[in-house]
């Protein structure tokens, strides 16, 4: 895999992370969540670990910003 397509990968695991946030966000202001919204939280915690399989395949495992600024 090239530089970009890495640099991608990364890309698309924050916006899932952000989507995996706001779908949270949602989830704990209802008292009675469709099971629905579930299955779409499910898909989207899916998404993030295929993305973080094939950044430690290419050996380029995901590391949250924070951790890069104390190593």
């Amino acid at each position: 895999m090239t530089t970009d397509e890495i640099q991608d990968l990364h890309r698309a695991r924050t916006v899932l992370a952000r989507q995996r946030n706001a779908m949270a966000k949602r989830l704990s202001g209802i008292d009675l969540a469709p099971v629905s919204m579930a299955e779409d939280l499910t898909r989207i915690l899916v998404a993030i670990e295929a993305v973080d399989r094939a950044l430690t395949a290419e050996g380029r495992p995901y590391m949250a910003p924070e951790m890069h600024a104390e190593g």
